[in-house]
């Protein structure tokens, strides 16, 4: 077992042991969707006040729209969801590279197999150069979208990892 499983089994051990919160519904309490990015310097609940059971918390790399939006159709048909809190931030790694780097990547590490089986998925890694554009991009995207239904509360944000503020851009 490797450390990392360690950790996950005794960390599991203590949690569970002063777990309480076994009754909570499935759908969000508060009814709103949180999508933020993947990166481990964002602790969504502490950052954005979310106490267990209020709201789904959908991440991915760069808190991509498109990405989502298989969750967020399910969170908000199946679920209940009302609003959706889209949050990005500084010093995000879709900041760092465009998709030619991304491809490049793949050939050097994984070599001309794993080139030609990306090349067939043909993923868009969706980078973004301009911050604040890429959350009204995002917004806009889901605001036009036919699956996300009109009286649903969107807005765009910025987390700041270096001071942990949010600010609303969109």
């Amino acid at each position: 077992m490797s450390a990392i499983q360690k950790n996950v089994e005794s960390a599991s051990e203590a949690y569970s042991s002063l777990f309480t919160q076994g009754h909570l519904a499935l759908p969000p309490a508060k009814k709103y969707l949180v999508l933020t990015c993947m990166d481990a310097r964002i602790d969504p609940a502490q950052a954005f006040g979310i106490d267990l059971g209020d709201a789904h918390v959908i991440r991915n790399a760069g808190a991509s729209a498109h990405d989502a939006l298989r969750s967020i159709i399910i969170s908000e048909q199946l679920l209940g969801t009302r609003e959706i809190v889209l949050v990005k931030h500084t010093g995000c790694g879709m900041l760092t590279f465009t998709n030619e780097d991304a491809y490049g990547l793949v050939e050097k590490n994984l070599g001309s197999d794993a080139l030609a089986e990306l090349k067939s998925r043909q993923p868009d890694f969706l980078p973004f150069s301009d911050l604040e554009g890429a959350v009204k991009k995002d917004v806009q995207y889901l605001s036009d979208s036919k699956l996300v239904p009109n009286d649903i509360t969107i807005s765009g944000w910025i987390y700041q990892v270096e001071t942990g503020k949010t600010v609303r851009v969109a």
